[in-house]
């Protein structure tokens, strides 16, 4: 098994994104893990994974709604999904997301 973990950056505040929901699911399209960021933006509890394919999503919008940013009908960025890979004995993966109401970018980290 995997660890697997995410952290979620607001940078239009500059700071942690504060209970963002997200969804993990498999390739199939099952739901392995629902969450939300805490207060530090990341997210305790994911579940060990096996190797294949995964999705991240976040709820961008409903979060930046609740700070106060006033977005279009619909918002530019509304859920966030990354779709991602895990390869047999690639050991921890860290999957994190700056974003901000009209940008993101994610990589592999440690």
């Amino acid at each position: 098994m995997t660890t697997l973990s995410t952290h979620v950056l607001d940078t239009a505040h500059g700071c942690p994104a504060v209970a963002v929901a997200l969804t993990l699911s498999d390739a199939e399209g099952d739901v392995v893990f629902l969450g939300e960021t805490n207060a530090d933006g990341r997210c305790p509890g994911i579940p060990p994974v096996v190797p294949g394919r995964y999705r991240l999503s976040f709820e961008v919008a409903a979060y930046f709604r609740a700070r106060g940013v006033d977005l279009p009908d619909p918002p530019f960025l509304d859920v966030v999904t990354i779709d991602f890979g895990i390869a047999a004995g690639g050991g921890h993966y860290h999957v994190p997301l700056l974003v901000a109401p009209y940008a993101y970018s994610t990589y592999r980290g440690s």
